[in-house]
């Protein structure tokens, strides 16, 4: 560009200097017709191509350095150039409606979905994700969250009515025959023992005891007397220990009559266990008062802290991430671009987050533009003015000397007729 704008100079000064010298050269023939005219045209071209470098030149400093008034109108002018650049930018060229309008011509998503899909694959998202996801986890404070955790804990816990639990946890003793399994248990425990011979040696010992300890009148007593007198300890328990074992054996019948009554009255009492009020009290006020007395933050602290661990040795694998994060982001956007629904809610949100940055920020266009003029001096922008418009500018010279001499031509020729 400098080296087009020194050519057409060149050829400006070349100009006007052809002018210079064929001026001065016609000035002693004036005999001839030819040299009249050539002389007139000469005149002419000087004078055009010498106004037409004042005009020029004037438009940046004052020719030959002297201030003549309305020169150097570019530095002189150079607010009000500002504020017509500022102007021309804000309400000519970029304005709202232009920017809002092309803009409006974009389809983001068509841009925005591709991008996406194509970043996912690269190892910088997957790094980024993966330090992320690191840094996240690290931020987490589990003290914070142990007591938090214990609090809402403790929370629910008071608030759940034992009643209602007690009420679903008796339903359910009933209906999967817990109680009649209980009875079984304690049935086929209790002939385990029974059937010990310690056992029966016991068992005698009670009932030698039970006899001696029994007060009684009349024959009763002199009966019983007799009948202790006569047995012993070891008798006892041999005659009482089948007679319990035999019991015992009949009860673990389905079918025995005593089995169902004693189920019947345990189940009558499993039924009416939540609707005890007192009981029902108590065992809240029991549980409200060990819950208040649980200290679970340490242990719940404990148990965060292995998964805390856990979870950084997993964000180690990549295919941890790729399966569990990476593959979830692009399930989510194969939805969103098979929605059409969601795919022109978010491109109405993005033209309208747009629209509405332009309607914001439009005036700072101007301030930019005016923020970066402010930063030239008077030499750098005559520098750049004339270094983008100073070849057109010099051939207005050219011009100026060429139809000059071509004018001074027709007046000559002009005088000559007249």
């Amino acid at each position: 560009m400098a080296k087009k704008q020194q050519k057409s100079r060149y050829f400006a000064g070349i100009s006007l200097g052809i002018m210079g010298i064929g001026f001065l050269a016609t000035l002693p023939f004036q005999d001839s017709i030819i040299d009249k005219l050539l002389q007139g045209g000469f005149e002419a071209g000087l004078v055009g191509g010498l106004a037409d470098w004042f005009a020029v030149t004037a438009l940046f400093r004052h020719p030959l350095g002297i201030p003549i008034p309305h020169t150097a109108l570019l530095p002189k002018n150079r607010d009000k150039m500002v504020r017509g650049a500022i102007a021309m930018v804000e309400n000519n060229w970029l304005t709202k409606e232009s920017i809002k309008g092309k803009i409006g011509q974009i389809t983001f998503t068509d841009k925005l979905f591709p991008l996406l899909e194509r970043e996912l694959a690269s190892e910088g998202v997957y790094k980024a994700t993966q330090s992320g996801l690191k840094h996240a986890v690290d931020k987490v404070d589990l003290e914070k969250i142990s007591i938090f955790i214990e609090k809402e804990l403790k929370k629910y816990i008071s608030s759940v009515d034992v009643t209602v639990f007690v009420k679903s946890l008796t339903d359910q003793i009933v209906k999967r025959n817990l109680d009649e399994k209980a009875i079984d248990y304690i049935l086929a425990e209790v002939e385990k023992w029974i059937s010990k011979e310690d056992t029966r040696h016991k068992i005698g010992v009670m009932a030698k005891q039970f006899l001696d300890n029994t007060e009684s009148d009349g024959f009763l007593k002199m009966a019983m007397s007799s009948f202790s007198s006569f047995i012993n300890e070891d008798k006892l328990g041999k005659i009482l220990q089948p007679f319990l074992l035999e019991k015992i054996v009949l009860l673990q019948d389905k079918d025995n009559p005593y089995r169902g009554l004693i189920l019947n009255r345990i189940r009558q009492e499993i039924n009416g266990v939540s609707d005890r009020e007192e009981l029902m009290a108590e065992i809240n006020q029991w549980k409200d008062k060990t819950v208040q007395n649980i200290e679970a933050s340490d242990k719940i602290k404990a148990v965060l802290e292995r998964y805390k661990d856990k979870l950084h040795k997993m964000l180690e694998d990549r295919a941890f991430i790729e399966k569990h994060v990476l593959s979830a982001v692009r399930e989510l956007i194969e939805k969103t671009k098979s929605d059409e629904e969601k795919v022109n809610a978010i491109e109405t949100w993005i033209h309208g987050q747009a629209s509405s940055f332009i309607e914001n920020n439009h005036s700072k266009i101007g301030s930019l533009v005016k923020e970066n003029l402010e930063k030239l001096d008077n030499d750098t922008l005559i520098h750049m003015v004339e270094t983008n418009v100073g070849k057109d500018l010099q051939w207005i010279r050219v011009n100026g000397a060429l139809c000059g001499f071509l004018i001074g031509l027709v007046l000559s020729i002009f005088k000559l007729v007249i």
